[in-house]
C-alpha cells in the first residue's frame, strides 16, 4: 500500500485554510521541504502515517498525523507556520518491546514495555526516562502523563541520550505504540 500525505501550501493569510492553494504530495521521507512550502496552513494524509517535524532534518517539535484531514492543523497543533521536514511511519505488524531507563546510557532502573504506558511514574514509581532501546516496533514518548505535551517517535534501535539528541530539560512520562495504519 502507498502511503501519501498531501501537504497544501499558501500565501501569508489566514483565509486561505481547508485544502485551498498549491498543495505538494509527498510519499517517502523528506529531510528538508523548503524547496517545496514557504506556509501551510493545512494537511491531508491520505493513507499510512507520518510524523512531521518544524525544522528541516527531523529536528524541532514534532507531529503525529495519521489518515484524515487537518483543515487547520497550524493552530490546532500550535506549529509556526510550515512542515519543514516528515517522515513516514512504516507498516508494522508483530510484537512491540522496548526498554526505558532511568538514566543516560541504559543506567538506573530498567523495565521493559510491551503495550503502551499512560504513567510511568504510576506505573513504574519512575520518575524519568532518560534512555531507552527500541527492539521491536514503533512508538511514539510523550513528555507528560496520558499522552499529552511534546512528542517524539522512536523505530527500533539505541537511544542513548535524549539530552543529546536535543531534548535537554525534558522528560518522558508517557509511551504508546504506533498500531494505527
Amino acid at each position: 500500500m502507498k502511503m501519501t500525505l498531501f501537504i497544501f501550501t499558501y500565501g501569508s493569510t489566514n483565509i486561505d485554510r481547508n485544502f485551498m492553494g498549491r498543495s505538494y504530495e509527498c510519499m517517502s521521507d523528506c529531510s528538508d521541504m523548503t524547496s517545496y512550502l514557504n506556509r501551510c496552513h493545512s494537511c491531508r494524509v491520505e493513507s499510512g502515517c507520518f510524523m512531521v517535524y518544524d525544522r528541516p532534518n527531523y529536528m524541532g517539535n514534532q507531529y503525529f498525523m495519521r489518515r484524515g484531514e487537518y483543515a487547520d492543523y497550524m493552530s490546532m497543533m500550535g506549529m509556526r507556520d510550515c512542515i519543514r521536514s516528515c517522515r513516514m511511519i512504516p507498516m508494522y505488524r508483530g510484537s512491540y518491546r522496548m526498554r526505558i531507563y532511568e538514566r543516560e546510557n541504559f543506567g538506573g532502573q530498567m523495565y521493559e514495555l510491551m503495550d503502551d504506558c499512560d504513567n510511568i511514574m504510576d506505573r513504574y514509581r519512575m520518575s524519568d526516562c532518560m534512555s531507552c532501546n527500541v527492539m521491536d516496533g514503533h512508538w511514539l514518548m510523550y513528555e507528560q502523563p496520558h499522552y499529552r505535551g511534546r512528542m517524539m517517535y522512536l523505530r527500533p534501535g539505541e537511544y542513548r541520550s535524549f539530552r543529546d539528541m536535543g531534548y535537554s530539560g525534558m522528560r518522558w512520562m508517557s509511551m504508546r505504540r504506533i498500531m494505527d495504519m
